[in-house]
């Protein structure tokens, strides 16, 4: 054993069970274990090294953030996608996040721009992809993605609002990690967003609230077709 892991020592178990909830949450949002899979707590126990008590905890909060369903006598499923909830998502997500961009461009600060100037610098110089030949996610740009949209509406002034975009954008990213590989070459989001980015620093808050559901909408519109697109193609028995 290393020197850094017997200064540590051994994690507390309200630390371990909040460690194998963010490492469940994160592996549910970006796809590596894909809706409606089985959450068998052998293999959960054998993947992330801990014991049933910390894993019925995660799962259980996971649940509660309808990500995660249980089901009695059946155990626990990571939550089905589908193009209804896609659709409510994306609708409430428009709703509440233009309430909040108007918010913040109400209360603007020479701090809130600069903030939201930078971030927007940090996401701009961030490549999409890791590999410029074929797509595979930069786990440092979807953090600087989440960085900007947070700024754009972090001045609100509501941290109740902030909490529930949240919840809505960590439901809308495991849709996005189903199709962002194909979505790669064809839109051009950096543009989308040093739009939206223009139409606040102008303070025009109608377009910039316009331009930020469009950017949303047009997500949800490709999802929605690649989505249908592999339905259409699966020949594959059902269960």
């Amino acid at each position: 054993m290393d020197a850094d892991a017997l200064n540590r020592g051994p994690e507390s178990p309200a630390t371990l069970a909040t460690s194998i909830y963010e490492r469940l949450k994160d592996d549910i949002l970006s796809a590596r274990l894909e809706p409606g899979r089985k959450l068998q707590l052998r293999f959960l126990m054998e993947q992330y090294e801990a014991g049933q008590t910390p894993l019925r905890e995660a799962l259980n909060r996971l649940t509660t953030e309808d990500l995660v369903i249980g089901k009695e006598q059946r155990g626990f499923f990571v939550k089905p996608i589908s193009l209804e909830e896609l659709g409510e998502l994306t609708k409430t997500r428009c709703w509440v996040e233009g309430l909040a961009l108007r918010e913040s461009l109400a209360n603007t600060t020479p701090a809130w721009e600069e903030a939201l100037l930078v971030a927007h610098h940090r996401l701009e110089r961030a490549p999409r992809s890791l590999n410029p030949e074929r797509f595979e996610s930069n786990p440092e740009w979807e953090r600087l993605h989440r960085a900007f949209h947070a700024q754009l509406i972090g001045g609100c002034g509501s941290r109740p609002l902030i909490g529930f975009c949240e919840q809505l954008a960590d439901r809308l990213h495991r849709y996005r990690a189903l199709s962002s590989r194909k979505a790669f070459r064809v839109r051009n989001v950096a543009q989308e967003h040093a739009d939206i980015l223009k139409a606040v620093l102008d303070r025009k808050s109608d377009e910039a609230v316009g331009l930020l559901q469009r950017h949303y909408e047009q997500t949800a519109d490709f999802i929605r077709t690649d989505l249908e697109t592999s339905k259409a193609g699966d020949t594959t028995p059902p269960a």
